[in-house]
């Protein structure tokens, strides 16, 4: 079965597509300024289940996942307009207002203006569509295009929570139910943080040769990287910044976690060998962009082996 992304290839072959590709369009707006704009969907059962969250936390997430489109393209956020399709079930609750609740509260965080949408009636399940814009110095986003051979590869924060908390969700256990630790993993799943600061700053002080956020995984999300940038990448398997909370939900995950996504951290390229910022996230170097094109190796102590395209997918 073709992917999403096969299905994407396919598209921007066949119709020669040649600004599709980043986690934003970027367009121009005038002569200092470009515009970026970006458009995510969620669907229930898909990418949420209403069993594990909360009107609030999922409007939260709704935005934040635009957000972190935002940020990889080191601009600041500025205007939103957001679509949700409800059954009738949930329409005669408070569902809708909650959700809003929780979407306007992280919007003020930001300072995104909501400027439009639309509200309809689905059959049976939720449908969001989020669209945000933003706007950066003219000609300075930055692309997954830009990785040269011999950058370095960092990444923000830790990896590896978000889908460890999907498991743990998967598997019965519920926020309100379990301790500190797995809390902290299933928050990274429900209420996940988008680098907006991180990524502005390294626009700013053209410290990114090229740059994704990770929302299909970290494997996956560089061989996008790679792609575009028509090079390879080596990763040093003992760097990469596991999140702290992991061994709280036992051994023999690490594939699981590798492969999984939406810890929307960002994955950058850079001249550096060593970035750091007291007011960001810790910023780890994991690796180095290489020659081999479109092949992603992974060191693990004397051992080296490629890795597929692993990550989530919708189809």
């Amino acid at each position: 079965m073709r992917s999403e992304f096969d299905f994407i290839r396919n598209i921007k072959e066949k119709y020669d597509l040649r600004h599709v590709g980043d986690d934003c369009a970027v367009l121009p707006k005038d002569s200092k300024t470009d515009l970026v704009t970006t458009v995510d969907l969620l669907v229930e059962d898909i990418d949420f289940r209403l069993a594990w969250t909360t009107a609030e936390l999922l409007g939260v997430k709704a935005l934040t996942v635009s957000l972190s489109d935002v940020a990889a393209m080191g601009a600041s956020p500025k205007w939103a307009m957001l679509t949700i399709g409800v059954p009738k079930r949930l329409w005669n609750t408070n569902f809708v207002d909650k959700f809003y609740e929780g979407w306007t509260t992280l919007a003020k965080d930001h300072n995104v203006e909501l400027i439009g949408g639309d509200v309809s009636r689905t059959p049976d399940r939720v449908v969001i569509d989020s669209i945000l814009l933003g706007e950066v110095p003219k000609g300075k986003a930055v692309l997954r295009s830009g990785a040269n051979p011999g950058d370095s590869i960092f990444v923000t924060g830790s990896l590896g929570g978000a889908a460890a908390g999907l498991i743990l969700l998967e598997s019965g256990f519920r926020y309100s139910k379990v301790g500190q630790r797995r809390k902290a993993l299933i928050t990274r799943q429900l209420r996940p943080t988008a680098r907006v600061d991180a990524g502005k700053h390294l626009m700013k002080r053209g410290l990114a040769t090229s740059m994704i956020d990770i929302s299909d995984g970290l494997f996956s999300d560089l061989h996008h990287l790679c792609d575009a940038s028509g090079v390879g990448a080596r990763i040093e398997s003992e760097n990469i910044p596991y999140d702290e909370n992991l061994d709280a939900i036992g051994p023999d995950i690490l594939h699981a976690i590798r492969s999984g996504g939406e810890d929307f951290e960002l994955l950058f390229t850079s001249p550096r060998k060593k970035i750091s910022n007291a007011k960001l996230p810790p910023i780890t170097r994991i690796g180095e962009i290489t020659t081999n094109v479109g092949q992603v190796e992974v060191i693990d102590g004397a051992r080296s082996a490629y890795v597929a395209r692993t990550g989530y997918r919708h189809f």
